[in-house]
This record gives structure tokens, sequence and C-alpha cells, in this order.
């Protein structure tokens, strides 16, 4: 190999093992930013290893008194570039909503996406930088979302003075509307849609005329049904009340699953018939068996069983969905916090937990029919620290999970990496 063949090895060489290095973590941000292009010329010798021309000249590699070496910039920028696009486009990290609001996002967001890592060389997720594709519509703490996989939509409820409570989007990440009607502190949200009707639920744990209630609404608002006794909490099964009632989850024969008690003065289960009427509950607050502290998460899987996100106590507790029987919990996942949100992909082949103060989102395995077993975590994402997600929703159609995310203050949307998931990665 000739001298120039040489020198065009080692530049690329060079660009892409420097690339590597930054991007895991051996240099810092503070050194040298994306593309070798920061504000002094000190840093630019430092990053490609070449002289440049100062800040005083028009163009900086024209010039450059060595031409053979302006090719060597040009090759060592091509391989940092290459190898930083190759981890955007298959890597899961975390981006500030809108970058363009502020001159200083630009750093943060350096800061933040590499703090994201995954536990297994397997990467089953990635980020959707793309969705939505207003963010600024997030005006306040967006605190659960919910997916109506048959009609393609997704609500995402957030708190805040003065701003709408509920926003409806696409889930190609279109904004189509918003409402604020009988809506005080929201919590939890559930879609629960058929051929006939598109309904969303909404757990309020608010200490106005509306809270300590479960609310249905029909996909523009209009308030269809109320659980509870409106503005007033308590522990009554007849009339039924709620305190800080956290989530609901309804399955397709219309059975109402809701988990009572964020904090309040109820640590219960309960199983409502489609008209209301109460099938079963366990209520006792413990660390035994069918008791909770904060039970924040409920979901049925398709084999029957109901999966409850048991927060305080630090684990996922699971019952037949029929009887109420306990049939297990796991722990062994959650010694450094507990659940706070609990999911099925639509394969039925993982479990999508989010532990809120941690920041980060785990993907478990699902046990098999008739075993509960020990949690058995495939992968991990740690997102940045602070950005907090509270509630998460997964399409049945297209497998995405779409987390809430009370300190960024966003929904963001994670897609399936084709390939793991074939059974809907397509749709």
């Amino acid at each position: 190999m000739g001298r120039p063949g040489r020198r065009w090895l080692l530049s690329c060489i060079t660009g892409f093992a420097f690339a590597f290095l930054w991007l895991a973590g051996e240099l810092s941000s503070e050194d040298v930013s994306v593309g070798c292009v920061d504000g002094t010329v000190e840093r630019r010798r430092r990053c490609c290893g070449v002289e440049v021309a100062g800040p005083g000249s028009r163009t900086g590699l024209s010039q450059n008194p060595h031409p053979g070496r302006t090719a060597d910039v040009l090759l060592c920028l091509f391989g940092f570039k290459s190898l930083y696009m190759m981890h955007r486009r298959f890597s899961v990290f975390f981006l500030s909503p809108d970058p363009t609001t502020s001159p200083n996002n630009l750093q943060v967001l350096r800061k933040f996406a590499f703090q994201v890592s995954w536990t297994t060389k397997e990467i089953l997720y990635r980020l959707d930088v793309g969705w939505p594709n207003r963010p600024e519509y997030f005006t306040g703490t967006t605190f659960c979302v919910a997916i109506d996989s048959l009609s393609g939509l997704v609500y995402v409820a957030q708190r805040g003075d003065n701003i709408p409570k509920v926003l409806v989007f696409t889930e190609d990440g279109y904004f189509l509307r918003s409402w604020n009607y009988t809506v005080d502190t929201p919590h939890g949200i559930f879609a629960a849609s058929t051929l006939h009707e598109q309904s969303v639920w909404i757990t309020d744990v608010g200490s106005g005329s509306y809270g300590h209630t479960i609310k249905k609404y029909n996909s523009f608002g209009d308030l269809v049904q109320v659980l509870g006794t409106p503005g007033k909490k308590g522990t009554g099964l007849t009339p039924l009340q709620f305190d800080n009632p956290a989530e609901l989850y309804v399955d397709d024969t219309g059975d109402i699953y809701i988990v009572d008690g964020d904090g309040g003065l109820n640590n219960r289960l309960i199983k409502l018939s489609q008209d209301f009427m109460i099938l079963w509950l366990h209520g006792e607050r413990g660390t035994g068996p069918a008791k909770f502290n904060i039970p924040h998460s409920v979901t049925v899987d398709s084999a029957g069983r109901v999966w409850v996100a048991d927060r305080g106590n630090k684990r996922i507790q699971v019952f037949d969905k029929d009887s109420g029987e306990w049939l297990g919990a796991w722990n062994n996942c959650f010694t450094e916090e507990g659940p706070s949100s609990v999911r099925f992909t639509p394969d039925g082949k993982y479990v999508i937990v989010a532990q809120l103060n941690l920041s980060r989102v785990l993907l478990v395995a699902a046990p098999p029919v008739g075993s509960i077993g020990n949690c058995s975590v495939i992968n991990t994402v740690q997102l940045a620290d602070q950005v907090l997600p509270h509630l998460l929703d997964v399409s049945g159609k297209t497998g995405a999970i779409y987390v809430a995310e009370i300190g960024a203050k966003q929904v963001q949307k994670y897609v399936p990496v084709e390939g793991y998931f074939p059974s809907f990665t397509h749709s």
C-alpha cells in the first residue's frame, strides 16, 4: 500500500476510533462536539490530529498549507459522523421535546443522549425522535398515556393550571384535538374501544369537585359515566368510593380492574363487571399475599392473569382474573425500587415495567401459562436522571411503547427494532 493509501486508512481508523471512544465515554463532551466542530481551533486539533486554519480565515480548510491533510480532515470527519449516525439510528436515548426553543438545549441533548444504556447487546426498541410532530403541545406535567390501537389514537393526560388536560394524537404523531371538561387532576388513563364505541377512562385524584373518581369519556371528551363520589374520598363500597385511584384496565369483555390507593386511604384491587357490580376485591394494606402498599398500575394478560404493580412493596403481584385467586409475586427485580407501571407486548412475550425514581424501563420475560416463577430481566434502558417515567402503554397494533415522563414533561415513543418482533413490526 502506497503512502496515500496508508494515510487514507489511518485517517479512517482515527475517525472511527475517536468516535467510538467518545460515545463510550472515554472522551468527554467538554473536549469535543459532534462532527469535530467546536468553538475553538485547539479543540479541532485534538479531535482530528491535524492543524487547521484559525478563526480569522474565511474557510478553515482552504487555508491549510498542506493540501493532503485536507483530505485527512475530511476522512476523520466522515469516520466520526458515520459512527455517530449509526449510534443515533440504532440506540435508544433521551431527547428534549423541542431542541429549537432554547440555545442551551444542544448541550443538554449531548449530555442526556449518552446516559441511556442497555444491559444486553440486543436492542429491542429504539426511540422515535420524531414523535410527536409538535411536542410544544405538552404544556403541563404528563402523567399518563393510553393507546387506542383500533383507531390509531394516543391519549395523553397532563396536569397544570389553565391548560388542556387531555391531548389526542395519532400514532403517527399528528395532533388532533384537546379537551378539559370535568378533568381535575388526572393520574391514570385507559382507552377501551370496540367497533361500536370509542371510550377513554381517566382516574382523577384531585381534591376538587371532580376528584376521587373514575370517569368514562368518548373520544371528544364528552362525559359518559362517573364511578365513585365526586369530590369526596372514602372507603365505602355501597356506594363505591375511591381515594386517589391510580389506574384501571378494561378487558375485552368489558370487565374493569381498578387499583385504588396512590397514597390514600385505600390499598385495594377491585374487579367490576361491565354494569359496575363488584365481582371480587382484595383490599388490605400489608406486605403479605394479596395485600398492597400503593397499588399503582394494573394489566391483564392473554392467559387471564391480572398483574398489579405493588409499588410500595417493591413487587408485582399476580391474580386469576376470574376468581381473584392470588397466583404469585415477583420481587427479585425490584430490590432498588418498586414498579410504577406494568404492560405486556402484543405478542405476550415481554412485560414492560417502569421504575419512576430510577428513571428506568425494564423488559422482562413473561412467564408461561401455569407458572409465575421469578422475574427475569431481558433488557434495561436507563433514561437520564430526573426523566421519571410514570405510566406507560403499548400499542396492540405496532408494539410501540409510549412512556409518560413527569420529570421531562413529555411522552416518548419507542418502536420495535425490525427483526425482533416480526409479528407486528410491519404493521
